[in-house]
């Protein structure tokens, strides 16, 4: 939380201890108590700036009534040198303390002083952080879990980063594997086609069919011509991926750039298979009895593993047998890894070799299933699954005029993020989805994308800070420049309007730790959207351009601080910061 907000709660801590030590001294308590209390923010301002426990957590210790702790602490407490005004006991021994117009004043000069890196804090103390996110299939278009996973991923990290930790942002390339041999094969059918029709060879039901099969494979064609329909099918093949998938990967670049997203590494699955971190994982594995061949294939003892996990966290194994665990293949009989063999060896790469402190990686809900094995495997090998934290995401809807949307008006296909980027602004798609928890299934509101109201919260925050940008250029215009206030001139803004608007800007670095902790970017789009509803009502009822000059410029100086940490929050998540609209 920002230094004032802990300060005051450190003030109100030593103030409750100091009353009960002096307590002790003059023997109205037998001992000093040993148990926490906590200090909490009452739900209800007309009970108090915040409020502590000590008196419901103490009765036992000190064989008292709640009631009668919190008199006796009353009569001891000193409130001199906080920034607290008074005290006072309510119902059955609540403690409730009020804010001096001094702290109000301190938290705005706070914001002032801080500019640019209000809200950051070192609560991660510098741990490094891996999130990895979107990496998808380079074989084919992104979709709209891609869209979604983008806008969370981006904005988590950025959350992080702000909350203190050393961030690397990640997107794994599967360039090996089935999806690249299913890749050439639909590519060379696709290929053999052009020159032989499409009634000459079949397409399997289970390849790509994706009309961006058949842009690739006529552009190949464009090269080479026939070069290589007579050629050997693995050379034709190779040739065809060689040709293809660099280009797959270079428009999934220039598409997750557009969308703002820069990544610090791209790492390509490839790597795993090429060089020898694949095979030293598999046989760290044989070397800790984790694998054993059968029919051919090498597998993994994931039954073993699991039961052994889950024994320890308590289950039973009348509970552990309904989840029907089953033991996975790691090399087919073919020769060939499977994903879950090279997805082992690149979160050992991760944690062991690049040793960062937390892995995060963003999946959709469907992978569900893969979190446990992954931990598992990770414990079992040495690594830790505790580092790897695993986000599952659900599907997104979208909607037009209250009805489902699947397709596009342009191509009349599955709707794909550069779809979804041609036609709605790149900041209320980012905005948008990240206004709800990435758990939670998620309606995307087209038309509302579009509207430029205050029903479309990213507009809203945008128009919020415009607003002030106007309220600054018009004052100026009558000669009205704004200028530093004194304390004194700060703490005239009492009314309730005033002191609601300040106790949200002071919560904002508590508000992104929390969202870090949580992995939760939803709290800061929540959070901006109440500054900006706070603002309004604030300008609704309080005349900026008013009569007493101190008070104007106290309540410009409340609006510039609104107005900054709005850009701060909006330029985090990579959202454009109008200044006029």
């Amino acid at each position: 939380m920002s230094y004032i907000v802990n300060k005051v709660q450190e003030q109100l801590k030593n103030a409750v201890y100091s009353a009960v030590e002096a307590a002790v001294n003059n023997g109205a308590f037998a001992q000093m108590p040993t148990a926490e209390f906590k200090v909490e923010i009452p739900a209800d301002r007309a009970n108090g700036d915040f409020s502590a426990n000590a008196a419901m957590v103490w009765a036992r210790e000190l064989h008292s009534a709640p009631r009668k702790i919190a008199d006796t602490i009353m009569e001891n407490i000193s409130l001199d040198g906080t920034y607290f005004l008074r005290a006072e006991v309510a119902g059955p021994g609540f403690m409730n303390f009020y804010l001096s117009d001094s702290y109000y004043a301190d938290i705005l000069k706070d914001i002032r002083e801080k500019g640019n890196n209000y809200g950051r804090s070192d609560y991660g103390k510098g741990k490094r952080i891996n999130v990895e996110f979107v990496s998808a299939n380079p074989t084919g278009p992104m979709h709209m879990g891609n869209a979604r996973g983008g806008a969370l991923g981006d904005c988590l990290a950025a959350v992080l980063d702000y909350a203190g930790y050393e961030v690397s942002r990640e997107f794994y390339i599967n360039d090996a594997g089935n999806q690249i041999d299913k890749f050439a094969l639909s590519l060379d059918i696709r290929y053999q086609q052009i020159y032989k029709g499409e009634d000459a060879i079949e397409l399997p039901e289970d390849s790509y069919h994706g009309e961006d099969i058949k842009v690739r494979a006529q552009e190949f064609a464009d090269v080479y011509g026939d070069k290589y329909i007579e050629a050997p099918e693995a050379e034709r093949r190779k040739a065809l991926v060689d040709f293809a998938l660099p280009k797959n990967i270079k428009a999934m670049q220039d598409n997750l750039t557009k969308y703002r997203i820069e990544y610090d590494t791209w790492f390509h699955e490839s790597t795993l298979h090429n060089g020898s971190e694949l095979k030293d994982t598999l046989e760290l594995m044989k070397q800790k009895g984790l694998t054993y061949e059968k029919d051919g294939a090498l597998w993994y003892k994931n039954i073993e593993v699991q039961t052994a996990r889950l024994q320890k966290q308590g289950y039973s194994q009348e509970d552990i047998d309904k989840l029907e665990l089953k033991d996975d293949v790691l090399i087919r009989a073919n020769g060939n890894p499977t994903y879950f063999a090279a997805d082992i060896a690149y979160h050992r790469n991760k944690l062991a070799v690049r040793n960062f402190d937390i892995a995060i990686d963003i999946w959709g809900a469907d992978h569900h299933g893969h979190v446990a094995r992954m931990q598992g495997a990770l414990d079992a090998i040495g690594v830790g699954g505790d580092k790897l934290d695993v986000i599952l995401m659900q599907l997104v809807r979208l909607t037009r005029d209250g009805e489902v949307v699947r397709m596009s008006k342009r191509t009349g296909k599955a709707i794909t993020l550069v779809d979804l980027l041609e036609e709605i602004p790149i900041d209320a798609v980012r905005f948008l989805f990240n206004m709800r928890e990435p758990g939670s299934q998620m309606e995307f509101d087209l038309d509302l994308a579009v509207e430029q109201s205050s029903q479309n919260p990213v507009y809203y925050c945008q128009y919020a800070h415009a607003r002030i940008c106007s309220i600054i250029k018009k004052l100026e215009s009558e000669g009205i420049s704004a200028r530093d206030c004194s304390s004194e001139e700060l703490e005239m803004l009492k009314e309730s309007e005033e002191r609601e608007l300040i106790r949200h800007l002071a919560g904002l670095t508590n508000e992104i730790v929390v969202a870090a902790r949580n992995y939760d970017p939803a709290k800061i789009t929540r959070y901006v959207v109440d500054l900006a509803t706070l603002f309004h009502k604030f300008y609704n009822s309080c005349r900026v351009n008013c009569e007493d000059e101190k008070l104007m410029q106290a309540r410009l100086y409340l609006c510039i601080c609104v107005k900054d940490t709005i850009k701060n929050i909006l330029e985090m998540l990579r959202i454009t910061v109008p200044e006029s609209m």
